[in-house]
């Protein structure tokens, strides 16, 4: 493609996108397919052929030999077969042909994938079907085409799905709201997101090198060096050349798909960086963060970089973390969660801030649980992200709006008036006039909610499946509850007092890296689900499943699923890491040390010969064969530990939780003091400074 091609050109030129189809389906076919995407119909078989036959001329025209399914299984990655258009004809040739079977339905090894126990080895079967809301795009040569998965059964295999289910039941209960107060022109309430994504960039070369970032995306070793962050220099500082051209590279990337890429800069730690979307509905934007990752790390392999999106690749510096910015928007324009400049708007805005309200704190563990994992797990409580207790932050402006309701007191703003939840007495409320608060798990930015609790490497699928949910439920209770009003007004006012009362517990304005938060959540009685192996066992929660089976987002088997997928996976990452780190300590870190001591012994040994002092070649060599010794007999913990590990998943989890890990890191600290008086010519693999500083 010409590098002259602008922007607006580009963008979306590898996506059949809605100008796409308009330019090639007849207006009958686009106006069902349309029809489909808003009102949630049906596709007839005619319809899906010429759309077929039409996407298909697009993407061979394009250079496509092959297209394939996209999905989302409950791995957190994408996958794909690939089939080519190829068919065959008379005389021994071919033609091109896709049809609309081929487009709507396509069939995977259900058994092959995470299934949690709803498929087993010899229920192999399992769908893909087309998801006609997100649009197909072209990728290395073949078309791809989003679609769900589920099993033979009907029960969601992936992520998508249960992401579809619950934006129609967010939208649907939120419609109910919005008539209560005359708006009949919204036809959809559509969740809309924007996932910040963190990343490290490294040399592949070093990368290469290090057993343990090509075994678990992370190093099990490492020393802190000289000099980490502590200047401050790095945070949104002046763009190396080597990155600002994978940045660039990105972009384009990302453009061409039809990816809203638009924020990148530095962050905190040396070699971190950042990108973010402009918003989009919550379908989109969890198909673009799947997309970016994949093509993070693919444009960084051409730049011989490697991309880590792992929550903390370098211990003793920021990990990286996912801000998933939601917030509901209507099909006519409206953000729900912007405060109005008339009354109305305002009383509407502060309904749906009261639901947010109830739903995180009557959920809260739940939401815990989305973002619970063992790469977040090193993350999560440090100092560097919100603590593992869910709040939110208002600011002091809107936090002072919800004190006056709760209080029944003034709130002066602009002048002192009354606040009052009556059409004609609501007064102003500030918008986006307040300080941020990175400390805090669920922040308020002024039309928006900022859910800073995901790590980087997760599916954001989960998460904005919770707050969907969430805010289904307790809108619906509004309904409700308003529906069988018969004085609308009053009865509004009483409604937002009472929940904002009720749930006050949960907003937290302060620091909430402070211990003192830690224990005021305590007293309040918000739950602290510290580890992942805390907070996994809420799936099972009876509260919390009749939540997910009554608005129909997932059956209680689908639920349990994926608490043992996810419960399986603690288990299985955290082993792998041991494995690795022995494999490391047996073979490239006990050797190196051995024979650094050796060298040292045998200078000592020449040194008094000589009659020359060798203090540093004795002290060191003895300390070395102290935490040698050490190191050696934590090994064989670590073995003896991996063959003791329970059958139970769950009592795995634990086990790994608080005998394998405790253990990792003992040897861990071993072998970082190790690094520190080991020769640098004589340690076995590149180390922090090397890693942080070289690109």
């Amino acid at each position: 493609m010409s590098t002259s091609m602008k922007l607006p050109e580009r963008f979306g030129r590898l996506v059949f996108n809605e100008d796409a189809m308009k330019e090639r389906l007849s207006p009958d076919s686009y106006g069902t397919w349309k029809k489909c995407i808003t009102d949630g119909t049906q596709l007839d078989l005619d319809t899906a052929n010429e759309i077929a036959e039409a996407m298909k001329q697009w993407a061979v025209e394009r250079g496509c030999t092959h297209y394939t399914h996209w999905f989302q299984p409950m791995t957190g990655v994408t996958a794909e077969k690939h089939d080519s258009f190829i068919t065959p004809a008379e005389g021994g040739k071919i033609i091109m042909e896709f049809s609309g079977k081929n487009l709507v339905r396509g069939e995977s090894d259900a058994s092959s994938f995470p299934s949690g126990g709803l498929r087993a080895t010899f229920e192999a079967r399992g769908y893909t079907a087309w998801d006609p809301s997100s649009f197909a795009f072209i990728k290395e040569g073949s078309l791809c085409i989003p679609t769900v998965f589920c099993s033979h059964s009907g029960h969601a295999l992936d992520a998508k799905t249960p992401l579809l289910r619950s934006m129609d039941e967010v939208n649907r209960q939120a419609l109910r709201v919005l008539r209560l107060f005359g708006d009949t022109e919204t036809k959809r309430v559509i969740p809309q997101v924007g996932a910040e994504q963190e990343y490290f960039l490294i040399d592949k070369a070093l990368y290469n090198r290090r057993k343990d970032l090509r075994m678990t995306g992370r190093t099990l070793f490492g020393a802190k060096p000289p000099r980490g962050q502590e200047l401050e220099d790095h945070y949104y500082g002046a763009i190396k050349p080597r990155v600002a051209a994978y940045m660039k590279d990105l972009d384009e990337s990302l453009w061409d798909l039809g990816v809203l890429s638009q924020t990148k800069h530095n962050e905190v730690a040396p070699s971190q960086h950042e990108m973010a979307p402009i918003f989009s509905d919550a379908n989109s934007a969890c198909d673009h963060n799947q997309l970016t990752m994949e093509m993070m790390k693919k444009v960084a392999d051409r730049h011989n970089l490697v991309c880590l999106l792992h929550e903390k690749p370098f211990a003793g510096f920021n990990g990286s973390g996912k801000h998933d910015n939601w917030s509901l928007g209507t099909d006519t324009g409206k953000n729900l969660f912007k405060p109005g400049s008339t009354p109305s708007q305002n009383a509407r805005f502060l309904l749906f801030l009261a639901a947010f309200i109830k739903g995180v704190d009557e959920y809260q563990d739940f939401l815990r649980a989305t973002v619970a994992f063992p790469g977040n797990d090193h993350r999560l409580g440090a100092q560097e992200a919100p603590p593992a207790v869910l709040s939110i932050f208002l600011g002091d402006e809107l936090n002072a709006v919800v004190d006056s309701i709760i209080n029944g007191t003034e709130y002066q703003e602009a002048g002192k008036r009354t606040l009052a939840i009556g059409v004609d007495a609501m007064p102003a409320i500030p918008q986006d006039n307040t300080d941020r608060n990175r400390t805090s798990p669920m922040a308020f930015t002024g039309n928006k909610f900022e859910f800073r609790m995901l790590g980087s490497s997760q599916s954001i699928s989960g998460p904005n499946v919770a707050l969907n949910t969430i805010m289904a439920e307790e809108l619906g209770q509004f309904a409700d509850e308003l529906e069988q009003s018969s004085d609308f007004q009053s009865d509004l006012h009483a409604l937002i007092k009472r929940v904002f009362t009720e749930h006050q517990r949960i907003l937290f304005n302060g620091n909430g890296y402070d211990d003192a938060w830690i224990a005021e959540a305590e007293r309040r009685g918000l739950s602290n689900l510290v580890s992942t192996a805390d907070a996994l066992p809420m799936y099972y929660s009876d509260k919390n499943a009749a939540l997910f089976v009554k608005h129909g987002i997932y059956t209680r088997e689908e639920l349990e699923a994926r608490a043992e997928i996810h419960i399986e996976n603690y288990s299985t990452v955290t082993i792998i890491e041991a494995k690795t780190m022995i494999d490391m300590l047996r073979h490239e870190i006990l050797p190196a040390v051995s024979g650094f001591a050796d060298q040292l012994c045998q200078r000592a040994y020449h040194k008094d010969a000589m009659g020359v002092a060798c203090g540093y070649e004795t002290t060191t060599a003895k300390t070395i064969s102290q935490l040698t010794d050490e190191l050696t007999a934590v090994c064989s913990q670590l073995e003896t530990d991996l063959k003791q590990i329970p059958h139970d998943s769950l009592d795995a989890m634990v086990y790994c939780h608080n005998v394998l890990i405790p253990h990792m890191d003992s040897a861990r600290t071993l072998a970082d003091k190790l690094e520190t008086l080991t020769a640098a010519d004589c340690w076995p693999f590149p180390v922090y400074s090397e890693l942080l500083f070289s690109v």
